[in-house]
């Protein structure tokens, strides 16, 4: 079931509407895409974060603008850095018969062979990229570690033929590495210096 969002439309350009706007509770937006000009609008921010936390940042919602309903994906969240409330938002219009390239998380599963050794595990990059129809969005790509030893590395191009997905990044993009522990590293660092100092 897509969740409907409703949305009021507003008027642009004046600092003191934005302000006033958020003051009430509302947090500006603006939706363009498919069959729709880009259109500004104000949402609720209350029951925008309640879908946010129900249905994620890639559900499709359906935006209820003064009763003209759209399917549309979230294309972009601001925040306030500091106290983390809604600043703006931005929504894509789409087809739901048509792809569309949206970033999902990636999470790992198992336990590396390489961390029941000794070894730390990193994700230089959690998000991946898919060419999908809206309505197959997935929440997570889900990848298993369970085989990597310390030093092994796991790129996309590893898992491109093991996710039921058009993976539109790079196979080159590293997801997972299994490092050397550091304190093995110190230990290495520190004979070669007392090797030195004997010669």
């Amino acid at each position: 079931m897509i969740t409907v969002v409703h949305a009021n439309k507003r008027e642009v350009g004046k600092r003191s509407v934005m302000s006033a706007l958020r003051k009430n509770g509302f947090v500006p937006a603006v939706v363009y895409g498919y069959q729709i000009e880009s259109t500004p609008i104000a949402i609720n921010a209350r029951e925008f974060e309640k879908t946010l936390r129900k249905d994620g940042k890639n559900a499709i919602v359906t935006l209820d603008i003064e009763g003209k309903e759209i399917k549309a994906v979230i294309k972009d969240i601001q925040r306030d850095s500091l106290k983390d409330k809604l600043v703006h938002l931005d929504f894509l219009e789409v087809n739901m018969s048509a792809l569309i390239t949206v970033e999902v998380p990636v999470i790992v599963k198992g336990r590396a062979i390489g961390v029941i050794d000794g070894g730390i595990l990193q994700q230089p990059n959690r998000m991946l990229k898919l060419s999908t129809k809206p309505s197959d969005i997935p929440e997570n790509i889900k990848v298993d570690v369970s085989n990597l030893a310390i030093g092994d590395t796991l790129t996309i191009g590893d898992i491109r033929d093991q996710v039921n997905y058009k993976i539109a990044s790079s196979d080159s993009i590293t997801l997972v590495t299994i490092s050397v522990p550091v304190i093995e590293i110190e230990l290495e660092s520190s004979s070669v210096t007392d090797a030195d100092k004997a010669v």
